[in-house]
């Protein structure tokens, strides 16, 4: 669900702290996805982007699809009750609180995103069920180390049971000189074992690369680092000695589809998803 009234640029109602000029993934997301709480800067990569790569918009619905069948199936059949989602973005339809307690209303969810904006609408809009808890923090997942000891994450999460760690679409802006391997190991490690870990990752392999060079382009212009990585190389960065979760390592809408849906192309999902378990 999106914010109602979206504030443009020089709105007195922002805090100080949220710079409306420079395009963030969290605002260009939203605006792929139809929401509200976005600004000119992002509109603006947002359309350059649509018009290099057309499917953007449907790898974004896609995504988002697929976080709710991979939180429903940690929730319903993994027995997860508690999760950690670094890279949350806006508020939207389906957030993982809410999915998660649809199960099991005690459901515990911790949403890290390092745009002060996010963590603006999701305090106001994400409300837990009584049973259960959300908590919400301003942190940057190129420092996993005060991430996993934050005092909300202490408060809400027992790192003594299984918990869902959730990357969607937030492993692209992990260039390699940030030493993403390095990152990803430090929490999935930090993880008891039973834990699950359910990632996406956009790659050039299904979109013509003119479209995602472009993409790679209109980003860089903005001031947003991003790299796409192919299925195995997505796979060795998140998934390495865990167990996957059949069918694997697949695109984003292959991953336990829901019965009868008719699948977008694979050039316009962009990208890969898979879900794996801590032994």
């Amino acid at each position: 669900m999106a914010s109602q009234g979206s504030t443009e640029p020089g709105d007195g109602g922002m805090p100080p702290e949220i710079d409306t000029s420079k395009p963030h993934p969290a605002r260009i997301y939203d605006y792929y996805l139809g929401g509200k709480d976005n600004f000119a800067a992002d509109r603006e990569t947002g359309m350059k982007s649509l018009k290099a790569w057309p499917g953007i918009r449907t790898a974004a619905r896609e995504n988002r699809a697929f976080l709710g069948r991979a939180v429903r199936y940690l929730a319903a059949e993994a027995g997860i009750t508690q999760f950690l989602d670094i890279g949350s973005g806006l508020p939207s339809v389906g957030n993982v609180h809410e999915v998660a307690q649809a199960v099991n209303p005690a459901a515990r969810v911790v949403y890290v995103d390092n745009d002060p904006i996010v963590l603006v609408h999701s305090r106001a809009l994400l409300v837990s069920r009584p049973e259960g808890k959300c908590a919400y923090i301003d942190a940057d997942l190129r420092n996993p180390e005060y991430l996993l000891l934050h005092p909300s994450v202490r408060e809400t999460l027992d790192f003594g049971t299984p918990i869902g760690l959730i990357l969607a679409a937030v492993l692209p802006f992990l260039l390699d000189e940030d030493e993403p391997g390095r990152i990803v190991r430090t929490l999935v490690d930090a993880l008891p074992p039973g834990s699950y870990v359910a990632a996406t990752h956009g790659s050039a392999e299904y979109t013509p690369q003119d479209g995602s060079s472009e993409v790679h382009r209109v980003y860089n212009q903005g001031g947003i680092r991003a790299q796409w990585r192919s299925a195995d190389e997505f796979a060795d960065l998140v998934f390495k000695d865990l167990t996957l979760i059949s069918p694997g390592v697949v695109p984003i809408s292959e991953w336990r589809p829901q019965p009868g849906v008719l699948l977008p192309t694979r050039a316009e999902v962009g990208g890969n998803a898979a879900v794996a378990r801590k032994p």
